[in-house]
């Protein structure tokens, strides 16, 4: 994806992120999808593209994706399944239009949903498992725990740092009425501090937790969405995606990741420097995810993450506004959707429709999406996506 303005974003809609909801990806689906419809005002026949993400509470299912556009009501020209878990929202949109500028389709919907907390049906084993996800590893948390020690045993480990994303991205949810209830409390930098390990040294408040949701965009060309009469518009300017870096070695540093290569890439597609960054978007299923985005991405050198984020105001009204509708951590996991959640908020807030936490000159936001998480090494997906207005 080169720098230009021919694809355009031009609608948005998320459910409220809730904890055992006791709904379906499709019931949360239809929800978010008619939300969609209501507020961009355009008629259901238009839609001729759909993206659906995969789902952990759905993962039995491989009809999943055929099986939604029945659900909807929907008979596109161009069907896709994200299966790069938290890549698969952007990716998602990347994938949406270069669907449209083949002319596979022409207005496409990018539709996350997943109720992990509800019903748990995913298998993770692997073609080897008892090497990608062994006995004892206690899924995410535990690779996650791996790799910050292996963090740790290279550059300082501030736990202080870590905890200020925490606290940041808090009270940014406080601000989101979307946010999960459960996760709404206040929370301090001591409270951080004293919650307990889960996977040494990675503390539970360093982690997501599974939710239920949806969330949903609408891309389709500049030119048509003016045919449209749709007038508010964000364009992604810039996307990069890497899988398996570094897969060729059988041992590799789980500290180095796919965004140094992605995040380059997609800020030389856009012309910019991360410097010129608005807002700050990232994928954060884990705070060291975060922290380790900032610095491959080249916000600043390697190791220097955690000093960065003590000296950088990432509040909604500071210098690198970070995840301003507070993220996975602090509005809660919808599962695989998670990939959508930032990119809905994202997308708001350079609409200028986020509220008491909206961003000012919210002109353009990078938002990023980490997908699968294999043993022994890092997530195996990066991506970067950069929208401008």
């Amino acid at each position: 994806m080169a720098r230009t303005r021919d694809i355009a974003i031009c609608g948005y809609a998320e459910t409220k992120i809730e904890f055992r909801s006791g709904r379906t990806a499709y019931d949360l689906a239809g929800e978010a999808f008619a939300k969609l419809l209501d507020t961009t005002g355009i008629d259901k026949a238009e839609i001729d593209g759909l993206m659906v993400g995969a789902t952990l509470s759905e993962a039995a299912n491989p009809f999943y994706a055929v099986y939604m556009t029945d659900a909807l009501g929907v008979t596109p020209t161009w069907l896709n399944v994200g299966s790069v878990g938290g890549v698969s929202g952007i990716g998602g949109v990347a994938r949406a239009a270069a669907a449209i500028r083949d002319g596979l389709c022409t207005t496409a919907v990018v539709l996350m949903a997943d109720a992990p907390s509800t019903s748990w049906n995913a298998d993770y084993r692997a073609y080897r498992s008892e090497h990608l996800d062994p006995i004892g590893l206690q899924g995410p948390p535990g690779a996650f725990g791996l790799l910050m020690t292996r963090y740790a045993h290279q550059y300082p480990l501030k736990f202080e740092a870590l905890g200020k994303i925490a606290v940041t991205q808090r009270n940014h949810a406080l601000l989101n009425e979307n946010a999960c209830d459960k996760l709404k409390k206040p929370l301090t930098l001591e409270d951080y501090m004293q919650s307990r390990m889960v996977a040494e040294p990675l503390r539970m408040l360093d982690s997501v937790m599974f939710c239920d949701g949806a969330n949903a965009v609408l891309v389709t060309s500049t030119d048509n969405a003016r045919r449209l009469g749709l007038t508010r518009m964000v364009h992604p300017v810039a996307y990069a995606e890497i899988t398996n870096f570094n897969g060729a070695e059988a041992t590799p540093d789980i500290t180095e990741t796919g965004f140094g290569v992605v995040g380059p890439k997609a800020l030389k597609q856009a012309d910019l420097a991360a410097s010129d960054i608005r807002m700050f978007h990232p994928y954060d299923d884990f705070t060291i995810a975060v922290q380790i985005q900032l610095e491959q991405i080249g916000f600043c050198k390697r190791g220097a993450g955690a000093d960065f984020i003590l000296d950088t105001d990432l509040s909604h009204t500071g210098t690198l506004p970070l995840n301003t509708g507070g993220g996975q951590i602090s509005a809660g996991q919808p599962g695989l959707a998670g990939g959508g959640l930032n990119l809905v908020e994202a997308v708001r807030q350079m609409f200028g429709e986020a509220g008491a936490r909206q961003v000012a000159d919210a002109r353009n936001a990078m938002v990023t999406g980490i997908g699968v998480i294999p043993y022994g090494r890092n997530w195996a997906t990066s991506a970067v996506m950069i929208l401008e207005t």
